[in-house]
């Protein structure tokens, strides 16, 4: 008896991880949606960039008010130096840090 209630319990444990972990996954996708949807096309003129790992074609997209290169076959995205840093550092600043830019005037 107590071996069932023992197995009843691990059941209950798994099946609470797998609606935790299906609750972090939809919230993934939703904030996965949010940022594509920040993505924009930028129409470029002059020389044609290569993808370094493909050689597919280059597209430019601005993001968070930074110009990013997309490559058009293998869908890497490529940075110029510390704007990775950059762009991980202006999203994760949060409400009061986006408020306190604009009193300083840091943002347009």
């Amino acid at each position: 008896m107590a071996d069932e209630k023992d197995r009843f319990g691990d059941t209950m444990r798994l099946i609470e991880r797998a609606k935790e972990n299906m609750y972090f996954a939809e919230r993934d996708r939703e904030l996965l949606e949010k940022l594509r949807g920040q993505f924009q096309k930028v129409d470029k003129t002059g020389g044609e960039l290569r993808c370094p790992k493909c050689s597919g074609r280059l597209e430019s997209y601005t993001f968070e008010g930074f110009l990013l290169d997309r490559c058009h076959e293998c869908g890497g995205v490529w940075m110029d130096r510390g704007e990775l840093e950059a762009v991980v550092r202006k999203i994760s600043r949060g409400p009061l840090g986006v408020w306190i830019d604009k009193l300083t005037a840091k943002v347009d």
